[in-house]
C-alpha cells in the first residue's frame, strides 16, 4: 500500500503530532487509536512534518526492504530534529519497531521510543518520561487485552466508513511471514467490546465498517453467555446496529472459512459482495513449502462453494512470485487458477526474504529477472481481469455510498458494493447516503456513474430494500 500520512484530529494546542503510517489497514486503524491516546496530551494534528513536535512512524514488515525505508525515513528526521535543536520527539511504532527493537536505538540515536503494535497504548506514558528523563524507551511485549482495555472510547472519526480491528496475531507460520513473530499469537476482542465500538461509530455516523485482522476470518471471541462467536455471529450481531448498513471484512485465510461464514454471505444483506482471499501460489508444491496448509484444488472448491452462496461475489488475493524453488511449471499454475478464478482485483508481489522466516533460509533462490518477468505477466493478466469486471458494471445501478468530495466540483466519491471507487457528478449533496447509481462506463482502477433522473436524496438504508444488488454483479473471464 502507499505509504500515508496520519494526523491526530483535536482541538487547536501549542502541540503538534504527524504519524507516517506504512502498509496494511491494521497499521491505518493503530495510528488512529495512537492519535487518540495522544490527543488528552494536547496533541493537534499536523499533515506538514516539519510542524511537528512528536513524529511517530507507524511501520510494517511485510513489505520488501521494510526496515531499510524506516531507517532512510529516520536519517532525514534526525536532520529536522538537529534543524530543531532537539526540540522534536521521534518515536518508531508497529511490526519493525516489534521485530528490530533495541537494534533500532542503536543505529539511529535520535530515536526517542519505540513502541510494538500491542503497546501503543502506553505512548502517553512513555512520552511523558521520555520529556522528563529520557527514561524507559522500550516497550514491545505486552498482551493485546491490555491495548484494547487501556484505549480511550469515542474515537475520532472522519467521514462515514472506518475500520474496526476485531482479532490480532496469527498461528498459521507461513514460512516466507513475519506476524506470528512480530503480530503474536492469534487472539480475538470479546464480542461486546467490539459492538459498544461499533455502536459509538455509527452514532458518529459511520454508515460502513471493515473489521480487520491478520487472520480476521479465525475470529472466536468470548460473547456475553462465555460462548466463543465465530466472525459470521459477530458479522449478524453488527447488522443489528441501527445506521450501520455495510459491513466488510479482510484479511482471510482460506483455512478458517467456515460453513457459516459462507451462509452469512448467502443470508446477511449488509455484507458486502467483496471478499479478499490470499491463496499466494498456484501451485500445490509452492503452497507446501510456504506452510499455507491448503492445496490449489480446496482452494477453487471453496471459491465453487462460497459464489454458490453469492453469485455476485467479487474476489481478490494475494500471490508472491518467485518464491525460492519455484519452476516455470508452478508458475504455469499459478496462472492457471488465476484464469480458473477470476479477480476482480488483486495484489502480487515479488518474495522478498524476511529474517528470522524458514523461507528465508531455504535454497534455490529464483534469478531476479526470471521473477520480475513472471510477476510483469501475472499482472498483466490479473489487469485484463480487473478491467473486465469494472466494464463489466456498465449499463447496471449500483447502490453506492458517498464518501467525500471529488476534484471537480460538486463531484462525489463513492463505493460501491464491490469496493469500487464511484465518480459521480452534481453528487456532493449526497455524501453520507446510499443512492442507486447508474454506471457510465468502467476504468481500471473505478467507475463512472451519473445520478437517475428521478434521484430524491438517498434511497433508504440497505436493510430496508430488497437484495436487488445481488443480480448485477458480474463475474470475471
Amino acid at each position: 500500500m502507499t505509504d500515508t500520512p496520519t494526523t491526530a484530529t483535536g482541538t487547536s494546542a501549542p502541540k503538534r503530532l504527524f504519524i507516517k503510517t506504512y502498509g496494511c489497514q491494521m497499521n491505518v486503524y493503530d495510528s488512529e487509536r495512537m492519535a487518540d491516546v495522544l490527543r488528552p496530551l494536547g496533541y493537534a494534528p499536523t499533515d506538514v512534518v516539519e510542524e511537528a513536535d512528536f513524529v511517530i512512524l507507524n511501520t510494517c514488515h511485510i513489505r520488501e526492504k521494510a526496515a531499510e525505508k524506516v531507517y532512510s525515513e529516520l536519517g532525514k528526521l534526525r536532520q529536522l530534529k538537529e534543524a530543531k535543536d532537539g526540540g522534536l520527539t521521534i518515536a518508531v511504532a508497529g511490526c519493525v519497531a516489534q521485530a528490530e527493537g533495541e537494534e533500532i536505538m542503536r543505529r539511529q540515536p535520535a530515536v526517542d521510543l519505540v513502541v510494538g503494535p500491542q503497546a501503543y497504548h502506553q505512548l502517553p506514558e512513555l512520552l511523558t518520561r521520555t520529556a522528563r528523563a529520557r527514561g524507559e524507551r522500550i516497550a514491545a511485549d505486552f498482551a493485546p487485552e491490555d491495548k484494547f482495555d487501556a484505549l480511550p472510547t469515542g474515537r475520532a472519526v472522519e467521514g462515514v466508513t472506518a475500520f474496526l480491528t476485531v482479532q490480532e496475531g496469527c498461528d498459521k507460520f507461513c514460512t516466507f511471514c513475519v506476524v506470528p513473530y512480530t503480530r503474536g499469537a492469534e487472539w480475538s476482542r470479546p464480542v461486546a467490546a467490539v459492538l459498544a465500538e461499533a455502536r459509538d461509530l455509527a452514532a458518529r455516523g459511520v454508515r460502513e465498517i471493515t473489521l480487520l485482522g491478520q487472520n480476521v476470518n479465525a475470529y472466536n471471541g468470548e460473547g456475553p453467555d462465555g460462548r466463543r462467536s465465530s466472525l459470521a455471529h459477530l458479522a449478524a450481531a453488527l447488522a443489528e446496529i441501527p445506521g450501520l448498513d455495510r459491513i466488510r471484512y479482510t484479511t482471510s485465510h482460506p483455512n478458517d472459512f467456515s460453513d457459516d461464514l459462507i451462509a452469512a454471505h448467502r443470508d446477511l444483506q449488509q455484507l458486502m459482495p467483496y471478499l479478499h482471499l490470499p491463496v499466494q501460489s498456484g501451485s500445490d508444491r509452492i503452497l507446501r513449502l510456504m506452510n499455507r496448509r491448503h492445496g490449489r484444488q480446496a482452494y477453487l472448491d471453496l471459491i465453487d462453494r462460497i459464489r454458490e452462496a453469492r453469485p455476485d461475489l467479487a474476489l481478490s488475493s494475494d500471490f508472491i512470485v518467485g518464491f525460492p524453488g519455484e519452476t516455470d511449471r508452478d508458475f504455469e499454475d499459478t496462472l492457471d487458477l488465476v484464469r480458473r478464478v477470476g479477480y476482480a482485483s488483486s495484489f502480487s508481489f515479488l518474495y522478498s526474504p524476511r529474517p528470522g522466516t524458514p523461507a528465508a533460509t531455504m535454497a534455490a533462490p529464483v534469478p531476479d529477472e526470471v521473477a520480475r518477468s513472471r510477476l510483469h505477466a501475472l499482472q498483466a493478466l490479473l489487469t485484463n481481469q480487473q478491467v473486465a469486471f469494472n466494464a463489466a458494471q456498465a449499463g447496471r445501478t449500483l447502490p453506492v455510498l458517498f464518501e467525500k468530495r471529488g476534484r471537480h466540483s460538486r463531484q462525489a466519491i463513492g463505493r460501491s458494493p464491490f469496493l469500487q471507487s464511484v465518480h459521480v457528478d452534481d453528487a456532493d449533496h449526497l455524501i453520507g447516503r446510499i443512492v442507486e447509481v447508474e454506471i457510465v462506463s468502467g476504468q481500471q482502477n473505478s467507475l463512472t456513474g451519473r445520478l437517475p433522473v428521478a434521484t430524491e436524496d438517498a434511497m433508504p438504508p440497505l436493510r430496508q430494500r430488497a437484495t436487488a444488488s445481488r443480480a448485477v454483479g458480474a463475474t470475471p473471464a
